[in-house]
């Protein structure tokens, strides 16, 4: 079996963060997006996968490289021809030769989920299915994919309905045999200029296929919006493993900083004096935090300074600068941003340099 990781579009809700950085790189527990979707697969026991990614990309490449790190192979498959939906990139990544009849999975790179999809893939497997469908049951499912389920059955799907017929959504992840190679042959572009993914679960069930579902146990979120990222980092911080708290390498903690909770400290930071910090956290590595409150559900990337500031329920990204004097909450900070008093500069004032969609509270 193969896997096939969606890695490209634009991200617009998540502007400006997304500006200058793919959106599936963005750290959630100081781990990429896409880092935890390759590891969910390869648990699942498949080790040859490709990731669609936007014509131009080389940011992942770097990051993620050829897979080995994570124990899998890793394919490359530039997006042709614009963003057409996600149908489109199951036909792209069939006409470079990477589809080529074998059963695979598809993971919308951008989904975040506790659940083990080993069991997932091993029902597909033994029961012979063509088609297997991961749901969610949600308050909203107008947003997403919804199936309309009778006597256990998914007997029809529409996309983004405007009266959902079950309260499920499609999750980002689905498991198809070589009949979804066939259905990609015959798109026709939707009302919404796309070759929808819905087309293909239709085609299974059209054409009398063995189409079934599995409800995702835990939490499942897709990161489409701000919100949804720091609910992510919440998520994922909550099931931070035992082997992963604790002060790492050559990590300083000065004996009056107070720890408490799940907190894990990367090497080569230092916790100087003054400093609480309540978990879960995970902090970096090379970091130095002095006389500052880091709260729960924090995640502080590398290299970051903090001083004299409260922090909460927030993503702090690499090479960023905090002093401000200030309590900091539900907030998303980019990578080398730098955020000080105004009483720090004259003349007395606050001095703001902002990026489009962005978000200031004074």
């Amino acid at each position: 079996m193969k896997a096939l990781i969606t890695a490209g579009g634009h991200a617009t809700r998540l502007r400006p963060i997304t500006w200058n950085r793919n959106k599936h790189l963005i750290p959630m527990a100081n781990k990429t997006m896409l880092a935890y979707a390759i590891d969910k697969i390869v648990d699942a026991g498949i080790t040859d996968i490709a990731v669609n990614i936007n014509p131009g990309e080389s940011e992942i490449q770097k990051e993620i490289g050829d897979g080995s790190k994570h124990n899998c192979q890793i394919t490359y498959i530039e997006q042709q021809g614009g963003a057409k939906g996600l149908a489109h990139i199951v036909k792209n990544a069939k006409d470079h030769g990477f589809l080529d009849g074998t059963p695979f999975l598809m993971y919308l790179g951008d989904n975040i989920l506790l659940a083990d999809l080993s069991a997932m893939v091993k029902r597909f497997k033994n029961d012979e299915m063509n088609c297997l469908l991961a749901l969610s049951k949600v308050p909203d499912p107008e947003r997403f994919g919804v199936p309309e389920i009778i006597d256990g059955k998914i007997v029809r799907v529409e996309e983004k309905p405007s009266a959902p017929k079950s309260d499920y959504a499609i999750t980002g992840i689905y498991l198809y045999d070589g009949h979804a190679l066939d259905a990609v042959e015959n798109m026709k572009l939707s009302d919404r200029g796309e070759y929808e993914i819905t087309d293909i679960h239709q085609h299974y069930i059209d054409n009398n296929l063995n189409i079934g579902y599995e409800e995702i146990t835990g939490w499942w979120k897709d990161t489409g919006k701000p919100e949804d990222l720091l609910i992510g980092n919440q998520f994922i911080l909550d099931e931070i493993k035992t082997g992963d708290v604790g002060v790492h390498g050559d990590a300083k903690v000065a004996q009056s900083a107070n720890i408490q909770g799940k907190v894990a400290i990367g090497k080569g930071t230092v916790i100087a004096d003054g400093v609480l910090i309540r978990g879960p956290v995970t902090i970096g590595e090379n970091c130095v935090i002095h006389n500052a409150y880091i709260g729960p559900y924090t995640s502080i990337g590398s290299s970051c300074e903090i001083y004299e500031t409260e922090i909460e329920h927030s993503i702090i990204f690499d090479d960023v600068t905090i002093k401000c004097g200030k309590r900091i909450a539900d907030s998303i900070i980019g990578k080398g941003a730098t955020v000080v008093a105004a009483s720090e500069s004259k003349p007395s004032g606050h001095k703001l340099i902002i990026g489009d969609n962005s978000l200031v509270e004074l």
